[in-house]
């Protein structure tokens, strides 16, 4: 009879119809039922990590982004192996999203060949952009076959950025409905918001419900323009909410190695709202240490190369936190190229 209840109660959460519904609901069905955490991931004793938040999980404070090599078309043979070397130096959190890497969704697709076998090693975390219910599952159900699980660690509400995202998800028949009962039913252990365009929706939502975690955008550039520091940080801190940052080196922006693209081809892109001229001031290493000298539990970093992975394990077997001084100094260096660092706060959402 309680075996029953379950499947009934669940064939009622999942009626949007489709494939989607029936496929969620088999994913449900053998979903692990456990309250607790996922199991915590191997790791080398020289990663240092942090609580993320009120989840119950130690988070590696270096952990992989789903961008960069990971989101490229047919790029299998460097993505993968990337995925699983970064397991095996003990990043135990792994960032992607229903959008990366355009409709194929590549992330999604190079991130499941590793988890099919590897699962257990990682808390793995993906995000839907579609504002209603209906469009969520389906993302949610396209998001589970993809990564070859059959529940998600954490769930998250992609790019919240103006008061209309909020309003939209918040509705009737809006995302927060699939987030709240994908939660409910376990095919999700954690809820998230994300956004990197400007700090007061995110932080109206997060009044709104109590999310587990929030990504956001912090670096050294951060405090120039719209600040995400002033504004949304003490808020999720006080909260007690699992802090997540991202574009720690402004897409290579803040870093002295970066060579600027043609300004032809920089118009062609999204981020042509700012067009970049000049390298920034930084080594990696100072991009990082600002960023997890904030009270975050983790950055989240694309990588190109697994060299590149390897550079920013150690990099993060290293950290030291920095003092005061020593930020504000390197806020300082960061403000002539702040607005090229910043350029997704500045890209029309019309």
């Amino acid at each position: 009879m309680e075996k029953q209840d379950k499947t009934a109660g669940r064939r009622t959460f999942l009626k949007v119809g489709g494939s989607a519904a029936a496929g969620l609901l088999g994913r449900a069905a053998n979903a692990q039922q456990t309250s607790g955490v996922p199991a915590q991931a191997r790791k080398p004793a020289a990663l240092p990590t942090r609580n993320l938040g009120l989840t119950g999980y130690k988070v590696g404070i270096f952990s992989l982004g789903g961008q960069a090599a990971l989101e490229r078309a047919n790029n299998q043979a460097i993505a993968v192996p990337l995925v699983e070397r970064a397991l095996d130096l003990g990043v135990n959190y792994i960032d992607t999203s229903s959008i990366y890497g355009g409709p194929q969704r590549w992330s999604e697709r190079y991130v499941g060949e590793v988890m099919r076998r590897r699962r257990t090693e990682a808390f793995l975390a993906s995000k839907t952009k579609e504002r209603t219910r209906d469009g969520s599952m389906r993302m949610l159900e396209e998001s589970l076959k993809l990564l070859q699980t059959d529940h998600l660690d954490l769930w998250q509400l992609h790019d919240i950025g103006l008061a209309e995202d909020v309003e939209a998800v918040f509705a009737k028949g809006g995302a927060m409905e699939a987030l709240r009962q994908a939660h409910d039913q376990k095919i999700v252990r954690h809820l998230g918001i994300t956004g990197h365009f400007r700090p007061d929706a995110l932080a109206e939502c997060i009044r709104r419900f109590p999310f587990d975690t929030i990504l956001m955008a912090l670096n050294a550039a951060d405090s120039h323009h719209f600040s995400f520091t002033e504004t949304l940080l003490p808020l999720a801190v006080e909260k007690r909410m699992g802090i997540i940052g991202m574009k720690v080196p402004g897409r290579s922006r803040l870093l002295a190695s970066w060579t600027p693209p043609p300004v032809e081809l920089q118009k062609k892109s999204w981020e042509g709202a700012v067009i970049a001229t000049t390298p920034g001031p930084f080594l990696m290493r100072e991009a990082m240490y600002y960023s997890l000298s904030l009270p975050v539990s983790t950055v989240i970093i694309g990588c190109d190369t697994i060299h590149q992975l390897e550079e920013n394990v150690q990099l993060a077997c290293e950290f030291t936190p920095l003092n005061a001084h020593q930020m504000s100094t390197l806020a300082a260096r960061a403000e002539p190229v702040s607005k090229q660092a910043m350029f997704f706060k500045f890209v029309s959402r019309g």
